[in-house]
């Protein structure tokens, strides 16, 4: 009876294990799977939850708070737990809530992906190239690049936020999710700029972040649509570079000053939306006023200087120093130098203002005609030698210009400024001091008389003047009138015999006489003529001793007269020798 009791207990037995076995399958079956169980007690800071196996199992209550809450557990709620181990060291099931929870999440997840739907995320961590996001248990990886449509630098204010995800990309068996936020920007950027360009005019005021910065502007976006916000357009005063002013990231409202419809460009601008203050500028900076500005520029051509913010004028070069000529701009003045300047002229329209900063200082030119009138004499330096003349450094800081042609009076001015160095102190004469054209002429040879003058002063024009050859020419020859000027005879005006107009047939010391037929000051010339006056005997001598109509030949008229002349010259000879005579006795 006992070995058939045995018998019976060993087959109810495998009866049950074999029943058991056949409800709940092979612990191979169950590890690693989600089961729903009840929770039978709270001990301490664990659930103990029977899921139907031979031992209960423990989870942390932590595991069934959300984020930043306490869990509301009691006994007899149904839960759902992922099974790792039939049983650990201590004979109890091996329980999670957080893999279940991250089961569940996939199992969702999967069905987004394929349907191209969006999920919500957390933001909770940062890992190497981007960050960590709770996709409702399932850990997902949301690289850098992915965070937001431009470069974020501080992702501070995203975190701990639930947000729109778009995933990427899964693969179950490795447990990798990759997501993106800028994906789902994107599509909310396109849909908010098909909306914004079919609604954009030019003159809407609009607020955007500026998106980037290069070196000619800025560009800023205004909501799914980038414009170009010139450097010109950000501000009425001048800015070099827009970083002045404007830095990535930052929220401006601006205008739309131009938009074509057709390339969806949109031209923006800062300054439209406040006063331009070139209006009324003309009366505000009346022409010969002086005003304080800023230098804000310097070029080759002149320096701009900055009146007020917006309001620039140009000082020319040629309007920074009375006596600084050729100077760069850059040498006169400096970048953000405090100087006093004149307004020249104003033209409202064009928005320019010419400006003079010499005007603030006396003017030397005027200063030097005050203390040296014309014809004041005067000693200076020699700075330059052109071929022009001479420049001599004068009191004032300014030069003044000897020409070659003040240089000497019998010299030629190649010839006379061989006779000068630079360096070397000469005296001169003012002759003349042009204060509009900055010019003072100076001259040397006016400091003594001029020895044409002296000489020329008792001859007129038609006089027969005895004459010292001084040198023979090709095309005529040169002489010497008296003791003084030189004088020329060409060679046409040589004899009135053709045949005779030969220069070769004078030598130099031989003496003739020759009539003056033109004396030029100006030129400093005196020209002579044979010719001439051998026709004016002629006519005298015909006048005197009759006409070749009266019957008498030219040679006998020609031959009286000549006589006559030879008889004179003897009267005075013998007159001469008389005197000497008497002188004697």
């Amino acid at each position: 009876m006992a070995e058939l009791a045995s018998e019976t207990a060993a087959a109810a037995t495998e009866s049950f294990a074999a029943l058991l076995d056949e409800s709940l399958g092979t612990d191979d079956s169950l590890e690693g799977k989600v089961l729903r169980g009840t929770i039978i007690a709270i001990e301490g800071d664990t659930a103990v939850v029977d899921v139907g196996l031979k031992s209960e199992g423990r989870v942390a209550l932590k595991e069934f708070a959300e984020a930043g809450q306490l869990p509301e557990l009691k006994a007899g709620d149904e839960v759902e737990v992922y099974l790792e181990r039939m049983e650990n060291k201590n004979g109890e099931a091996m329980l999670s809530r957080e893999k279940a929870k991250r089961e569940e999440a996939w199992t969702q997840l999967a069905k987004s992906f394929d349907s191209n739907d969006r999920v919500t995320g957390t933001i909770f961590g940062r890992v190497k190239g981007g960050f960590t996001v709770d996709l409702s248990g399932a850990v997902a990886f949301l690289p850098g690049s992915q965070v937001d449509i431009r470069p974020v630098r501080d992702v501070s204010p995203l975190m701990g936020t639930p947000q729109p995800f778009q995933i990427l990309k899964m693969d179950r068996s490795r447990g990798n999710i990759v997501v993106s936020r800028r994906a789902v920007l994107e599509e909310t950027r396109a849909e908010q700029r098909s909306e914004l360009v079919a609604n954009l005019k030019e003159g809407q005021v609009l607020q955007g972040v500026v998106k980037n910065i290069t070196d000619y502007g800025a560009f800023v976006d205004l909501g799914g649509v980038d414009g170009l916000l010139h450097v010109t357009d950000i501000s009425w005063k001048r800015i070099n570079h827009p970083t002045e002013v404007l830095s990535i990231g930052q929220q401006v409202n601006v205008q739309v000053i131009r938009f074509n419809s057709e390339t969806q460009r949109i031209s923006l601008g800062m300054k439209q939306l406040e006063a331009d203050p070139w209006e009324g500028v003309a009366a505000k900076y009346p022409v010969g006023t002086k005003f304080t500005g800023r230098v804000t520029n310097i070029t080759d051509y002149g320096a701009f200087v900055e009146l007020e913010a917006g309001i620039e004028g140009l000082v020319h070069v040629s309007e920074m120093s009375w006596t600084k000529k050729n100077v760069h701009p850059g040498k006169i003045v400096s970048t953000s130098q405090e100087v006093e300047v004149m307004i020249l002229d104003v033209d409202e329209q064009k928005r320019r203002i010419s400006l003079g900063l010499k005007q603030c200082g006396s003017n030397p030119w005027e200063g030097f005609l005050e203390n040296h009138s014309v014809g004041s004499e005067l000693e200076g330096e020699i700075k330059n030698i052109t071929e022009f003349g001479l420049f001599v450094g004068l009191p004032g800081e300014i030069d003044g210009m000897v020409h070659l042609s003040d240089l000497d009076w019998n010299l030629s001015g190649e010839d006379a400024v061989k006779q000068y160095n630079k360096g070397d102190s000469v005296k001169v004469k003012v002759l003349d001091v042009d204060v509009d054209k900055e010019r003072v002429s100076l001259g040397i040879k006016q400091l003594g008389d001029d020895p044409f003058a002296g000489s020329t002063e008792n001859l007129k024009r038609g006089d027969v003047v005895t004459c010292t050859v001084h040198q023979v020419l090709e095309n005529g020859m040169e002489v010497q009138i008296g003791d003084g000027a030189i004088g020329f005879i060409r060679k046409a005006e040589l004899s009135r015999d053709r045949s005779e107009q030969q220069p070769g047939r004078f030598a130099v010391g031989e003496k003739i006489d020759a009539r003056i037929t033109a004396i030029d000051p100006k030129t400093r010339k005196i020209a002579l003529s044979i010719k001439q006056r051998e026709i004016a005997e002629e006519k005298e001598a015909v006048a005197e001793y009759g006409s070749t109509e009266s019957g008498a030949s030219l040679g006998d008229i020609l031959g009286a007269a000549f006589s006559k002349a030879a008889r004179q010259r003897d009267t005075d000879g013998n007159d001469g020798n008389d005197q000497e005579e008497n002188k004697d006795s």
